[in-house]
């Protein structure tokens, strides 16, 4: 599973199945049904904060999320794909370097996102007013918002020079018919 945690208080969790994992890579799956655990981003929250999670599942436009990360990287690249598996975009979740725990994944996702059309040819900032109030509130710093900005950048570089091979397999690729929905058991 992949939690995501701000100041020790987990904000969400979720289920995903391992594609792969190796030292230069880890692909997680996320389909239709996925249990989720969740509240409201906390450096989103203008409010006093509560971190009760909310059952829910996965669903909604993006039906297949495909996440690509790499190992001290602040960020992960999304493959989203609709009902029918065709991929509708990528984006570039900006994010601090996921680390292992006994339950999967912990990150903290810095609410800037990056989007690209599935040619990868155009690039655009997404959440960019969320961010803002973020860094306006002091949740995030102005020193590591242009850090944040600043892999961005390197990220898109990264997605639009890479090899066209790479896109295309997982732009083609399916979650195995015998894969079931994992379970969101214990998560803490």
């Amino acid at each position: 599973m992949l939690r995501r945690v701000w100041r020790n208080h987990i904000y969400r969790v979720t289920t995903m199945t391992v594609v792969q994992d190796t030292s230069d890579i880890i692909i997680l799956y996320l389909g239709p049904g996925y249990p989720i655990k969740s509240t409201k981003n906390p450096l989103k929250a203008s409010s006093v904060q509560s971190f009760e999670l909310q059952d829910s599942t996965w669903g909604g436009g993006i039906k297949h999320l495909l996440m690509f990360v790499s190992p001290g990287a602040a960020h992960a690249l999304y493959a989203m794909k609709n009902e029918e598996y065709k991929l509708t975009g990528w984006d570039i979740n900006l994010q601090e370097p996921i680390i292992r725990t006994a339950f999967g994944f912990d990150t903290t996702d810095y609410l800037l996102d990056i989007t690209l059309p599935p040619d990868r040819s155009e690039w655009k900032w997404k959440d960019e007013a969320d961010f803002e109030e973020a860094v306006a509130t002091g949740k995030i710093s102005l020193e590591q918002a242009r850090h944040i900005r600043q892999e961005g950048e390197l990220a898109v570089k990264q997605v639009q020079e890479g090899t066209s091979t790479f896109y295309d397999v997982w732009e083609n690729w399916l979650p195995p018919k015998e894969w079931r929905i994992p379970e969101l058991l214990q998560w803490r």
